[in-house]
């Protein structure tokens, strides 16, 4: 079984991480003034930059039903899920230092980064997709979102008053500046990793749910997109709520920023899944562009990452350069994102067209 949706919103969310990190790269790059809703909120709130990461988390959970529905967590079952889980560590540790590589006197290697966290939720929930039922499962989740609210509250490690709204001011940042040292993405006394210990925690309670969200697409016989809004709709209400005692925070994957995040990558799921998965609807143009990204994801975010620095090239900043006074930096900014993107996506159709799936 297989559905266009899934595809097609895992070539969103690859397709997102590259927009949102390309702007980034224009405002410190090229001093663009990008827009806001592109680059991730400094602490507490939510931006378009802030669902992508998330977003392909949950439906790492949800592939694993269609891929191991029929596996039994055997020697070469478990070979498969540590070899596949090392590899992307590896080449996650690999791209977050790759400036360390080239010159050790850059600074601090990083430790942690976006596809080691992947690797551990991937190995963790196909872990327990072999070895717990769904219900166990959704327990398990339920526990480790309600017990990190009071645990990120404890006091910190190393002193820093603890204070949920402050930047870097928690329990679960002061755990990686003791146990991780200068090896963080955000450094200095109040410094922490976004892809740190304790927040992997949280981040594996979010892909089981999408191993919840892959088992109700496998077991219902007819369409689930009305289940799927109800339940997205659900996810995004409690975790608002939540929010108001312990806020959205990416940066240590907070208990509502799972549910809200959730809850609206389960709406996109339901809308896809209502207007592509019938057998006499052909995708059109822009979903079967996204289904370059989807199908070799991490062959896509692997060449983002090690090709991050043409979209802050000469040749790509002609066109910023000559619109940014008459259009403004917002949108004079997004042309070479744009531009960068088409590369991206030009090498990722290729392989589809070829049929190469690069698998890690």
């Amino acid at each position: 079984m297989r559905l266009i949706s899934l595809d097609v919103l895992r070539g969103l969310t690859v397709a997102g991480m590259i927009l949102v990190n390309s702007a980034a790269a224009m405002k410190y790059g090229a001093e663009a003034n990008v827009a806001p809703i592109l680059l991730h909120a400094s602490w507490d709130g939510l931006t378009l930059a802030d669902l992508v990461f998330p977003g392909f988390l949950t439906m790492v959970g949800i592939a694993i039903p269609f891929s191991m529905r029929d596996a039994k967590l055997d020697s070469a079952q478990q070979r498969h899920i540590f070899g596949r889980s090392g590899r992307l560590l590896l080449l996650g540790f690999i791209l977050s230092n790759l400036y360390w590589f080239a010159s050790f006197a850059s600074g601090e290697w990083r430790l942690f980064g976006v596809l080691q966290r992947i690797g551990l939720v991937y190995c963790a929930c196909a872990l327990l997709f072999l070895l717990a039922g769904p219900r166990a499962r959704m327990i398990i989740a339920a526990v480790i979102l309600a017990a990190y609210w009071p645990l990120a509250l404890l006091p910190s490690l190393d002193g820093v008053t603890t204070d949920i709204w402050v930047r870097g001011h928690n329990f679960i940042a002061s755990v990686d500046r003791l146990l991780l040292g200068t090896h963080l993405y955000v450094q200095g006394a109040e410094g922490y990793d976004p892809e740190g210990i304790l927040g992997t925690l949280p981040a594996i309670a979010q892909g089981l749910i999408g191993v919840a969200v892959g088992e109700l697409l496998i077991g219902r016989k007819g369409p689930a997109a009305r289940h799927l809004a109800i339940v997205g709709a659900g996810m995004l209400a409690v975790g608002g709520l939540w929010s108001l005692a312990f806020p959205i925070v990416k940066d240590i994957w907070s208990s509502s920023f799972v549910l809200v995040t959730s809850g609206i990558t389960i709406l996109a799921l339901a809308l896809l899944h209502h207007w592509l998965d019938h057998e006499a609807r052909r995708p059109g143009l822009a979903a079967t562009a996204m289904l370059a990204f989807g199908a070799n994801a991490i062959a896509a975010y692997t060449l983002h990452q090690v090709t991050a620095g043409m979209v802050t090239w000469d040749l790509l900043l002609l066109p910023f350069r000559a619109l940014r006074e008459a259009f403004g930096d917002p949108v004079a900014s997004l042309l070479p994102v744009i531009l960068y993107m088409v590369l991206i996506w030009g090498a990722m159709e290729w392989l589809r067209r070829k049929r190469w799936i690069i698998k890690i």
